[in-house]
């Protein structure tokens, strides 16, 4: 059988974050002065079609009509969603944690579908008690910091995903563009080593672009406008 396109529909999107951004109590959401309830232009289709050629990889559907039907980032969950646009020829995505985006292995598989914390492998940090000098300890914190970093923050755990955005204090979100959990939203608190970790929705399932984006724009109404 033929395979069948989803249709997605981002209509609604733009009157609702008009109405947001006319609210007196706009400021209360989050980020919201950031983005400023602001999406900017949508992606033309051969725009989008370069920018999937230079990636070698096709983004996931629902994100790919957003692009092209609502924007190309701006308003979004927290201080908002990177936008996507062409910098001397190259396409990438701009922001605060954009550039952990690996651009060159978007189409190499993020191999995870459960939770995991790159810090479990590490051992416990030194404790100052079991040093006889200060410079001991020192010296064993600095080399418990380099061993933590190479571990936790290693280019290899974030292959396959695609960062849209930051909650502050180096906390991010990102799309899985490859691999077995494709299309779902993941977190990265390895600044908190928290690790990374599928997010859900209230019944447990795994939030898509398209579910991630909604609820936050109807608990921004709810907020706004309880």
């Amino acid at each position: 059988m033929p395979s069948v396109t989803r249709r997605y529909d981002w209509s609604d999107v733009r009157e609702r974050l008009a109405r947001l951004a006319a609210a007196p109590s706009a400021d209360d959401v989050f980020g919201s002065s950031s983005h400023g309830w602001q999406l900017e232009p949508p992606l033309l289709a051969e725009e989008l079609a370069e920018a999937e050629t230079q990636l070698q990889v096709e983004l996931p559907g629902d994100y790919r009509s957003f692009l092209l039907e609502a924007g190309r980032g701006g308003a979004g969950p927290a201080y908002g969603l990177f936008p996507m646009r062409r910098t001397n020829g190259r396409w990438q995505w701009e922001g605060d944690g954009a550039t952990l985006t690996d651009l060159d292995a978007l189409g190499q598989p993020f191999p995870h579908v459960e939770a995991f914390n790159p810090a479990d492998d590490l051992p416990e940090p030194p404790d100052e008690a079991d040093y006889d000098s200060v410079d001991e300890f020192d010296a064993a914190e600095d080399e418990y910091t380099e061993q933590h970093d190479a571990i936790v923050f290693k280019p290899e755990h974030s292959i396959g995903l695609l960062y849209l955005c930051h909650l502050g204090c180096a906390l991010r979100e990102a799309l899985v563009v490859s691999g077995p959990a494709r299309g779902q939203m993941w977190a990265d608190d390895t600044a908190d080593d928290g690790g990374f970790s599928p997010l859900r929705d209230d019944d447990g399932t795994p939030l898509d672009f398209t579910r991630w984006y909604r609820r936050w724009l109807s608990e921004s109404e709810t907020k706004v406008h309880p």
